[in-house]
């Protein structure tokens, strides 16, 4: 069964990016802290990541992260999803106009201006469309960024949550969760390494 399953790196008091974030450093002033654990060498943090992107049948992104990645100093063949990882699921990118070019034309883009729910609704078609062809059960993945998957969480679109806390305090930057609908999580894994401690909640739907 295809799962909508958020997935995204914070730091000890809840930030997605450092202070900052732009197109030419996504991730703020100190946020690639956030992401050690993806080039790190410890065996857990490897298999987190590889069975991350081995479930991806589809991934959701904003425009703003799609910026990012897309940009000059975006993902590459050693930076690319999953960090080296193999794995090109579709990208639905929720956006409110799609760009006018895009740098990583070999990957698999679809571009939605008419709302999460609707972004959301093609990711699980994509992804099931994935799974029936692979015969394994697939997920969609919302990646980021973090207003992206606050919203998802709001919207009651996410079955699961998955947080890299990466053990930094940014201080300021890009709040995941402040402000955001109550939520009830019932815990399912926990996974610490060296660079973060990989949590793994199940949201309870209201």
């Amino acid at each position: 069964m295809t799962r909508i399953v958020a997935d995204i790196s914070v730091s000890l008091d809840g930030f997605v990016t450092g202070p900052d974030p732009g197109p030419a450093d996504g991730l703020g002033t100190g946020g690639e802290a956030l992401h050690h654990w993806a080039f790190s060498d410890d065996p857990r943090d490897r298999r987190v990541l590889r069975e991350a992107t081995a479930r991806s049948g589809a991934v959701v992104l904003g425009r703003r992260l799609f910026d990012v990645v897309d940009g000059p100093n975006g993902w590459s063949d050693a930076t690319g999803y999953g960090a080296g990882e193999v794995g090109r699921p579709a990208f639905i990118v929720l956006t409110g106009a799609p760009p006018r070019a895009v740098r990583l034309n070999d990957l698999d883009w679809t571009f939605v201006t008419t709302g999460l729910r609707d972004a959301v609704a093609i990711a699980r078609r994509r992804a099931e469309a994935a799974s029936s062809d692979s015969g394994t059960d697939l997920d969609v993945v919302l990646m980021g960024g973090g207003a992206t998957v606050g919203s998802a969480l709001d919207a009651g679109l996410v079955d699961s949550l998955t947080l890299h806390l990466a053990p930094v305090v940014l201080g300021a930057g890009t709040p995941l969760l402040t402000g955001r609908a109550p939520r009830t999580l019932v815990q399912r894994d926990v996974v610490p390494t060296s660079t973060a401690t990989h949590l793994t909640y199940d949201v309870v739907r209201a």
